[in-house]
């Protein structure tokens, strides 16, 4: 695949990415908002990597397949870090309240400086960031080459 194919093949992913979440976390959030939520994003990441897989087979068995892939899937990954550090700014004030509390309620944080909790939440964002790297990482791949598993026919070769 060259690399406007790829582009192409990344915004694909974005586009029905968000469509399936969207649909997913309908069906999940409900049941329960926390496990319900992050269920449907993961979901979303392995459905929409094999949809796309199925689409762009073609393309992706031209060369390499596991090139294309990663390259496909470190893109997607790239645009992912975007997007989630973009939500802490929209999501990230009562995130961090939560997490707060939850330390509040684990440790005695009755003597922690204005550093102390800074610390902690960098953490947390730092690792909150690093998981769903590598469920993207993960499931994209996985996704991706199951859904690129088809025969191309012979009019898709052309």
């Amino acid at each position: 695949m060259k690399f406007g194919d790829v582009i192409v093949a990344v915004a694909s992913l974005a586009v029905v990415d968000i469509l399936v979440l969207s649909v997913l976390a309908l069906a999940l959030v409900p049941l329960n908002s926390y496990w319900g939520l992050n269920g449907a994003a993961i979901l979303s990441i392995l459905v929409s990597g094999l949809i796309i897989g199925y689409v762009f087979a073609g393309g992706i068995q031209e060369e390499s397949r596991i090139k294309t892939i990663g390259q496909i899937v470190l893109l997607t990954t790239a645009l992912l870090i975007v997007v989630v550090i973009i939500s802490y700014a929209a999501v990230g004030p009562y995130f961090i309240a939560t997490v707060n509390d939850r330390l509040r309620n684990m440790y005695n944080t009755s003597s922690w400086t204005d550093t102390d909790w800074f610390a902690n939440e960098m953490m947390v964002l730092t690792v909150q960031t690093a998981v769903n790297v590598v469920i993207a990482l993960v499931f994209n791949f996985i996704g991706l080459y199951l859904g690129s598993m088809r025969k191309p026919s012979a009019k898709t070769k052309e």
